[in-house]
């Protein structure tokens, strides 16, 4: 399956939580599959924190192009595109398409940067919801994500519950608690003290705040994996280039001596070519500030009354990040509503990037959850 890009603009002001607002914005989306005629069978992906509107299918000439979600997404696959009309966005401020802070401000004739205003999860929303608009679609057969792209499918069964029959929630919870805010908040100040962010500013330098992106990165994926994982898959290990000493040891300060510092400098590396400092400040910050209990004194049973739709959560064993105990609490405030909800829990060894892998339980889950979607008019 060959997937094409496209971006659709939006002169119209777009209100943001913050109070300010942001005009003459792009978002930049992906579509697989057709619509059908009463265009009942349109699925929203909502990606997390470094993916974009590439959620399956591949470009044609480009080897391993493939969509971060492709192993989910296609013909005859969990979410099978023969059925369904899928949608993938870029979400504003992100650096892969749609309107971020590399992006010339409109009133200043100069990239955003730090201007760049703060948004939050339902600031996606609502965009997202602008882009179904333009498109025709009324309402979604379901939305789906996970990790953030699970909280802003959840806050899309809040903010326009009219517009969604199903909501498929992966890998996420209903807020982050204090140690994952934590984590964020350390990887923000790696970024915002390296001496090539400038402020934010570091585009007008012509410099980028590697060093920053690449610690931010490191400790970030130690959070993705699993304890299990990294023992499994790199232990105590030593690299080759050492092993050759008395000790096994170089007893250096500086050198990478174990697999997993080789392995973590390695995705660093790679997360500082592509990704922008802005943007991970952007969108840390707005994983931090989603809390949709926060208005109802954090009664989230309160808060999710006003989801209508039939809801699917899965979680996984060793997600330590957004653990099933969170998911399990979102089963519960929509139960205490009598909702209807399935709840999966996976046993598996991946931890938190379990929801982007290929374990055949999670896959039959989600098929058997999206055979009972009904498409052509029916509810």
């Amino acid at each position: 399956m060959y997937a094409t890009p496209q971006s659709m603009h939006f002169d119209a002001p777009l209100p943001l939580q913050s109070g300010a607002s942001i005009r003459d914005y792009d978002l930049s989306y992906e579509t697989y599959g057709t619509l059908n005629a009463d265009k009942s069978n349109a699925v929203l992906i909502c990606h997390a924190l470094n993916a974009s509107h590439h959620v399956a299918g591949r470009y044609e000439g480009k080897d391993n192009s493939e969509g971060w979600w492709d192993n989910m997404i296609g013909p005859g696959k969990s979410l099978d595109t023969d059925r369904f009309f899928v949608i993938g966005v870029n979400n504003l401020g992100s650096c892969f398409g749609s309107t971020g802070p590399m992006h010339t401000n409109p009133d200043t004739g100069k990239a955003y940067g730090a201007d760049f205003p703060v948004v939050t999860v339902e600031d996606w929303v609502n965009a997202q919801a602008r882009l179904l608009d333009k498109l025709g679609i009324d309402t979604l057969a379901a939305v789906m994500g996970g990790s953030l792209g699970g909280m802003q499918a959840l806050s899309w069964t809040l903010q326009h519950p009219s517009r969604v029959r199903n909501a498929v929630v992966v890998a996420s919870a209903p807020n982050l608690t204090a140690e994952n805010i934590a984590f964020n908040e350390v990887a923000r100040r790696a970024i915002v003290t390296d001496p090539d962010f400038h402020g934010g500013h570091f585009y007008q330098h012509g410099v980028v705040p590697k060093r920053g992106l690449r610690i931010a990165r490191m400790i970030g994926h130690i959070t993705y994996l699993s304890d299990d994982v990294m023992n499994e898959k790199f232990g105590r290990q030593l690299r080759e280039a050492v092993l050759d000493s008395a000790s096994g040891y170089k007893y250096s300060t500086q050198d990478i001596e174990f697999q997993i510092e080789s392995y973590l400098r390695y995705q660093g590396d790679k997360f500082a070519e592509y990704f922008d400092a802005n943007t991970y400040l952007l969108i840390t910050r707005a994983l931090d500030y989603f809390d949709p209990a926060r208005a109802h004194g954090g009664n989230l049973s309160k808060a999710l009354a006003a989801a209508t739709c039939k809801f699917l959560l899965v979680s996984f064993t060793t997600d330590w990040r957004f653990s099933p105990k969170r998911s399990r609490e979102i089963v519960k405030a929509l139960l205490d509503n009598q909702r209807e909800v399935s709840y999966a829990e996976i046993d598996a060894p991946h931890g938190h990037d379990a929801f982007l892998l290929d374990d055949p339980r999670y896959m039959r889950v989600v098929r058997s959850f999206f055979d009972s979607v009904k498409v052509g008019g029916a509810a």
